[in-house]
């Protein structure tokens, strides 16, 4: 293997020199220092862009010529590390009972030696941006370790601290450095200085200091500041900013853990949150330090997206500029780490969209900020261009500051103001001239400001200036009410002033009031595109007497045009979605989602986004709730989607049947595992979870309920559980099938799971909850009536033991693959029927359930079919109603042109049902206008008229179509 070239043979300087005379001057006064032959051209060009631009890199460079050919003969990655290595040895170098004087010292020549051979590499084109900040980084790292070990092995040496390994003092101390902004994210500039904060575990701090560990963590965080801040006549090492710590003007320089868990879950602020993006344990007991961030996780990465963060870091932007003058981008004498278009200004690009969502996407959660402009990308938040751009201008931004630093190592951003130094500026940085400089300068500022603008600050409004707090409507108010499409705009105005006035008590905190203000021009635009915008703005006021408190909705209304738009739909022609959006506003974070336009139904990828939904909760409680929360989300989605045009209706239904399949499946392996806790498992034994009606066949709507039966096998030699209180099969299985019924019932503080019907099991409501599987196939091989046995042909396992579920199936295929007489069957079923209309009747012409010739016959038809013939056509088991008219008419089992129209008007009915139970309170009523336009519209019908003349066509060919086949299997059976 070649050995790595050396700092002076990889050299590629590209500085320019503003006064060659005096620079050739300067160099040849040391000249005679070096080697014969030493200074290369490229040595040379890179000396005199030093003497010429940096007096602080001269000085360093000439202090000690044969240090600088020291440097130049090493290559600069192997020299870095090397002294890298001996500033984090310096701490246990000085002996036991160090001289702190002696510690300072190497500290500081080492940083001597390292800033000048940082400056060779990053002027001589050696290293680029990212080696430059992560070396800078590397090398405070070990400062700081140098210096806490150093303290604590004199603390050790007076009797007031004892490490559990006097080799390695800081392990298992309980003393925690973190490193915040840029040394945390190891984006360290050239004379930055360190953003640290200080903590203690207070069990392992007091055993190490023998008592109350304050007083002593205190003190080294103080040793800290004196060992690598104070400026001696070897300089100094790195300044200290401890002011991130929790409520820096009130609290020690060291804190417990405890303290600061406290104040960040009670106190926290999001610009506090977005400096612990970047934090990173630096010094001291890392694992200890790795906890504390893990467990500090949850107040950091918030689970749903967290539009409210984005305002109040742009607010703190804004205070910025008004503070310090930054408000317009500038050359002369800008700053260009806080000024417009700024190094700061990406950050709070990148961290402020981490924020946001790195709750829910672990991909955003890095500390660095390049990096993290292609995940954005990889997730789909921003677009490669702006990455692209935003990299350029970071690469620059960050260049020219390391260039403003090096010229005398001072901890400033700011470019010079006169012509001259700026001149000096732009060829140090190997512009030809100042002209070409600012070119490129206000270039990248000015993208960065764009990309920003377009994140934080929305473009002027038009002129929305609404006016509630008068005794009287404001007439251009009432007139701009009009405009957005209110038709009572009175009564808009009346309604929207009752809001202001603290009528409706969600909206009295002040909170509230003021992101009400800013967003409601927006919403009021977004409610006045609806069908319906004075019945949306009704809705909207319904739900904001209902909420508890709205500040959250409020802030992610304002926050996204996308969301208003679709809130102001689901006000206007979703109650539910809305009820779901009043009770839980983040559900709205989900249509942000990349993958909200393509959705998925395959029940396996939804069981998997149901748990990771759910997690791992602390407890039954913790789980019972955040299985609610997961349902609500994902049936919320679907239904969104459905109210898009994403999913079609049939889709829609496959969608919510794949989520209450997860949500069973989920809920009986949780109560399956505190089962066992209590009463152990039945040796052999076997559970599952059949699902009939709608659940079976796929064809769930947003307000379903669940048709399930509970069955179980075991091994009737060994029928006791093994657990502490050991129970009997058959009341283990029972007791097991009440607590899943009871988890998926049960309303909790945050709403109920799902109606639960178990009527449709052997013996119905008169039986216990849980089936033996041979008590099963005994009530079905005499007990069952004709009925009973039609339902089974759209059942299907969900949920339990994959063994026991293909022993059901089989068994409900041996059932239903019984020889039949059609004829018999289509009496029995047509007996059947007509004791529902009896019983039951229907609620009109809309109820597409149970109305003559809706949903509910032709389900009967296509049970009938699958009883009749699923001996010699087994395949038709566990079809939906439209695919087995279809397959059946294929296979001559229907009169010649019914299966067709059977299927259409199916469909279609279905298509409407969907959206009944979407958009209608009562989904068996009479729809309002506006629910009816907007399912007209769903099924491409052009009005509310024409929906009702369609419903009534469809429902009056499929009773002519049933009749008729009634007819033709009578006149078969007669024949």
């Amino acid at each position: 293997m070649q050995p790595a070239p050396t700092l002076r043979e990889s050299l590629s300087p590209r500085l320019r020199l503003a006064d060659p005379d005096a620079a050739r001057a300067r160099l040849a006064e040391i000249e005679g220092a070096f080697p014969p032959g030493f200074l290369t051209p490229a040595c040379r060009d890179l000396l005199l862009g030093l003497a010429d631009h940096s007096p602080f890199l001269w000085q360093a460079a000439t202090r000690a010529p044969d240090h600088l050919v020291a440097l130049l003969n090493q290559p600069p990655d192997a020299a870095s590390r090397d002294i890298i290595a001996r500033q984090r040895a310096v701490g246990g170098a000085c002996g036991a009972n160090p001289d702190l004087a002696e510690v300072g010292r190497r500290l500081r020549r080492n940083r001597q030696a390292h800033a000048l051979l940082v400056a060779l590499a990053d002027l001589g084109g050696c290293w680029d941006l990212d080696a430059v900040v992560q070396a800078l980084s590397a090398f405070a790292d070990a400062s700081v370790s140098a210096a806490t070990e150093a303290l604590l092995r004199q603390g050790m040496a007076a009797g007031r601290f004892t490490a559990a390994d006097p080799d390695r003092p800081q392990d298992g101390s309980g003393l925690i450095v973190l490193g915040l902004g840029k040394l945390g994210g190891c984006e360290l500039n050239y004379s930055s200085d360190i953003d640290l904060v200080v903590f203690y575990e207070a069990e392992p701090a007091a055993a190490a200091t023998g008592g109350d560990p304050k007083a002593f963590y205190v003190k080294l965080a103080q040793g800290l500041v004196k060992l690598l801040a104070d400026r001696t006549a070897d300089g100094y090492v790195h300044r200290i900013d401890y002011r991130l710590r929790p409520d820096p003007g009130s609290t020690a320089v060291a804190l417990s853990t405890g303290f600061a868990f406290d104040y960040y879950q009670t106190l926290g602020q999001n610009w506090e949150r977005a400096a612990f993006i970047k934090a990173r344990p630096i010094a001291g007991d890392i694992p200890a330090g790795e906890a504390f961030l893990a467990e500090l996780a949850p107040f950091i990465w918030r689970r749903h997206f967290d539009f409210p963060a984005i305002a109040e870091i742009h607010a703190l932007k804004r205070q910025i500029h008004m503070v310090r003058g930054h408000e317009t981008i500038a050359v002369a004498g800008h700053d260009i780490k806080i000024g417009r278009g700024g190094i700061r200004e990406i950050e709070f690009f990148v961290q402020t969209q981490q924020l946001v969502f790195g709750g829910r996407k672990p991909a955003l959660r890095g500390r660095r900020t390049v990096a993290m402009l292609g995940c954005l990308v990889a997730e789909g938040w921003i677009d490669g261009q702006a990455r692209d751009e935003l990299r350029a201008a970071y690469d620059f931004l960050r260049t020219l500051e390391h260039r403003v630093q090096m010229v005398r190592d001072e901890q400033t951003q700011r470019l010079p103001t006169g012509t001259e130094a700026l001149t000096g500026l732009a060829l140090f940085s190997g512009f030809p001239d100042l002209e070409a400089f600012e070119t490129a300068l206000l270039h990248h500022c000015g993208r960065v400001q764009a990309h920003y603008a377009l994140l934080f600050e929305s473009a002027e409004p038009e002129d929305d200036t609404l006016v509630f707090g008068e005794t009287e409507p404001d007439p251009a108010t009432l007139a701009r009410l009009g405009a957005f499409g209110f038709r009572d705009p009175a009564l808009a105005w009346e309604t929207v002033q009752g809001w202001h006035l603290g009528r409706r008590p969600a909206l009295r905190a002040g909170r509230a009031r003021e992101i009400l203000a800013e967003t409601l021009p927006g919403l009021l635009r977004a409610l006045g595109g609806t069908a319906d915008p004075d019945a949306a703005l009704l809705a909207l006021d319904r739900a904001f007497a209902r909420m508890p408190a709205v500040t959250e909705l409020l802030a992610i209304l304002r926050s996204h045009e996308r969301l208003r738009l679709l809130f102001a739909d689901i006000l206007g022609t979703a109650p539910r979605l809305a009820d779901t959006v009043g009770l839980s506003p983040h559900v709205l974070d989900t249509v942000l989602d990349a993958d909200f336009v393509t959705p998925t139904t395959d029940p396996d990828t939804v069981r998997a986004q149901y748990r990771a939904l759910v997690g791992e909760p602390a407890s039954h409680e913790e789980f019972l709730d955040r299985c609610r929360d997961a349902t609500r989300q994902m049936t919320f989605v679907t239904g969104a989607r459905l109210l898009s045009g994403i999913l079609t209706p049939r889709r829609a239904g496959e969608a919510y049947t794949a989520v209450a399949e997860a949500t069973v499946a989920l809920s009986l392996e949780a109560e399956e595992r505190r089962f066992r806790l209590d009463h152990g498992a039945v040796p052999k034994g076997r559970c599952c979870v059949l699902a009939l009606g709608r659940l079976g066949s796929r064809q769930l709507s947003a307000e379903s309920d669940l048709d399930l039966v509970f069955l179980y096998d075991f091994d009737p030699e060994d029928r006791t559980s093994d657990g502490r209180r050991p129970l009997d099969a058959v009341v283990a299985y029972n007791r097991l099938a009440q607590r899943l019924f009871a988890a998926l019932t049960t309303a909790t503080r945050r709403g109920r799971l799902y109606a639960v019907d178990l009527r449709l099991r052997p013996y119905g409501s008169h039986s216990p909850p849980a089936v033996q599987l041979s008590g099963f196939a005994a009530y079905h091989g005499g007990e069952a009536e004709l009925w009973e046995h039609m339902a089974l042909a759209r059942a299907r396992v969900v949920a339990g033991d994959a063994t026991l579920g293909e022993a059901v199936t089989a068994e409900i295929a041996g059932i239903l693959g019984r020889p039949r007489d059609p004829a018999a069957v289509c009496a029995e079923a047509g007996a059947m029927r007509a004791l529902v209309a009896r019983e039951r009747g229907h609620g009109g012409s809309y109820d597409l359930k149970l109305a003559p010739g809706a949903l509910f016959d032709l389900d009967f038809l296509a049970q009938a079919i699958v009883l009749s013939h699923a001996g010699e056509w087994p395949g038709c088991i566990g079809l939906g109603a439209e695919v087995v008219f279809r397959e059946a008419g294929a296979r001559g089992l229907l009169p010649d042109g019914a299966a067709a129209p059977l299927a259409e008007t199916y469909g279609f009915l279905d298509a409407v049902y969907q959206w009944q139970r979407l958009v209608m309170a009562d989904p068996t009523a009479e729809p309002s206008e506006t629910a009816a336009r907007q399912i007209a519209k769903a099924v491409s019908l052009p009005d509310a008229r024409s929906l009702a003349a369609e419903l009534r066509r469809h429902r009056r060919r499929s009773q002519a179509l049933l009749a008729r086949i009634r007819r033709t299997v009578r006149s078969h059976s007669e024949s």
